[in-house]
């Protein structure tokens, strides 16, 4: 290279050689991924030989190049990756890009969220927190810095069991374990209570505190198991047996106070879950606080959000029932004060319709003697109801002798033939008169009758009828029927005065206007 000149590094990137075949890709398209040894390996082997005959041209990268090529590299050979590490070192700057360090006892990595993916997340993470996230190593250029970008993070360990817990949810769900048509209805006044509990825990007493409180007459049944530790859940499915086994309650609580999410674990493992479905004794679950929510409140019958909210839905208030019963009481005397007013008035009643049985005969004999005045003047009524009868039959029976109809439609022949001669007569008179009351009508608005009295039509030459001046014009011909014959005529001028004012100028020989 001559003196005093510089070379400028190409900004240089290797496409795949000729005749090598590229590297396995994934259904999704992906490059295949080389990971440790091999991946370095493969990756090295593409990088051209330093040691190579110098005849050979130099192939010098920029810092550029190689930030860009080394980027290419992690992004291509790794693949989507959970990590999990304490966060250190935590800033977010204006821009809302989330910027810290995830590290363990031996590395630490520096790591990226940008606004667009954290924007989605509902925790705000503090330096020293353990979380898990998901990401792709990638590398900053600008420094030569690599970095893994994470699109995703939840804390460590809650994470776990959080997805444990909503895959569980989905699966029992899709069984239809938590069906509402499988929820049974609770007893209103439960015989016995049973409870499913630690019998040192909190949970307990404030059970006990509330039932005592509302109704101290309600028998508890404890039976007790760990709410807490690997052995709980297998204590738990084994104290719902027993109850259920037992037989001597019809309703149990399922109950627990608050805790972390792995404290209250074992009342989402699957076991349980299916141990308070299969209960054949109703099962009220309230386990924590109101924001604690287990598989096992699911697959109960009725979720509490407390313990002591589970010892108030599963007893009466005693003080309620108390009012209940003193409302029935009062309910009670009244009707039954009423009941025994009125069965003595109605006993009374009864006492003032008792006669002595003489009274009774003489009323049947009474009555008996009037029966028989009615029947015997039924007897002769119907007897001259059927004389009569006979004698209308007689009657009609001579009515309608053959001879005797035929004398009658004679006779009935010739009023109608009087009557239907007399009727056409005064039906022609009739249709004369109105004839000639028509012709008359009909002679007075006639036009020739018009003619008759002086007056004149006007027809133009179409023979239509002109009845206004401002339907001819000056110079049309006109023709004028009169009562004795037809005048041809031509408009001279048209005086458009009011016919008062024409007849005053006509008889006084004034000239008319000219239009």
């Amino acid at each position: 290279m001559p003196a005093g000149r510089s070379r400028k590094a190409p900004d240089y990137i290797d496409a795949p050689a000729a005749g090598k075949p590229e590297p396995p890709r994934r259904k999704d398209g992906a490059a295949g991924q080389h990971c440790g040894r091999e991946g370095y390996n493969t990756a090295m082997a593409e990088l051209p030989d330093p040691l190579e005959s110098t005849a050979t041209p130099r192939q010098v990268l920029s810092v550029s190049a190689l930030n860009r090529r080394a980027r290419q590299l992690l992004e291509t050979h790794l693949p989507l990756l959970w990590v999990e590490g304490e966060l250190t070192n935590f800033s977010c700057p204006a821009s809302g890009h989330w910027y810290f360090t995830l590290k363990d006892e031996h590395a630490q990595v520096r790591a990226a969220m940008f606004r667009t993916r954290n924007r989605l997340l509902n925790l705000r993470p503090v330096s020293g927190q353990q979380v898990l996230v998901r990401g792709r190593i990638g590398l900053y250029e600008p420094r030569g810095d690599y970095q893994l970008i994470v699109d995703h993070m939840e804390p460590a360990g809650q994470g776990l069991l959080q997805r444990r817990f909503d895959e569980l949810k989905a699966r029992l769900a899709a069984e239809g374990l938590f069906e509402i048509a499988r929820k049974r209805a609770l007893p209103t006044l439960p015989r016995c209570l049973g409870v499913v509990t630690s019998p040192t825990g909190a949970a307990i007493q404030d059970v006990l505190r509330v039932l005592r409180r509302r109704f101290p007459a309600l028998p508890v049944f404890i039976y007790p198991t760990p709410v807490q530790g690997s052995e709980a859940a297998a204590g738990i499915v084994a104290a719902l047996d027993f109850a259920n086994r037992h037989g001597a309650c019809d309703l149990l609580i399922l109950t627990r106070g608050g805790g972390s999410l792995e404290d209250l674990w074992p009342f989402n493992e699957e076991a349980v879950a299916r141990a308070v479905a299969a209960s054949t004794i109703p099962v009220i679950c309230g386990v924590g606080h109101e924001t604690d929510v287990t598989i096992a409140d699911f697959a109960a019958d009725l979720r509490a959000p407390t313990p002591s909210a589970a010892a108030e839905l599963a007893s009466p208030d005693q003080n309620e029932l108390l009012a209940a019963l003193a409302g029935y009481q009062r309910r009670l005397e009244r009707s039954l004060a009423t009941q025994l007013q009125r069965l003595g008035t109605h006993l009374e009643a009864l006492r003032r319709r008792l006669r002595h049985p003489r009274e009774r005969l003489e009323r049947q004999a009474q009555h008996l003697d009037h029966l028989e005045i009615r029947l015997v003047s039924a007897i002769r009524a119907r007897l001259a109801t059927d004389t009569a009868r006979l004698h209308r039959l007689d009657v009609r029976r001579e009515r309608h002798d053959p001879r005797q109809r035929l004398v009658q439609t004679r006779m009935r022949l010739a009023q109608l033939d009087a009557g239907l001669t007399q009727h056409m007569r005064l039906l022609l008179a009739r249709a004369r008169e109105q004839l000639e009351a028509r012709a008359a009508v009909l002679h007075a608005v006639s036009p020739l009758n018009t003619l008759e009295r002086g007056y004149a039509i006007v027809l133009d030459r179409s023979g239509r009828s002109v009845g206004q001046v401002t339907a001819t014009r000056v110079g049309a011909e006109l023709g004028v029927r009169l009562r004795d014959g037809r005048l041809d005529c031509t408009v001279t001028g048209i005086d458009t005065r009011d016919t008062l004012a024409i007849a005053r100028d006509f008889t006084s020989g004034a000239s008319p206007p000219q239009d």
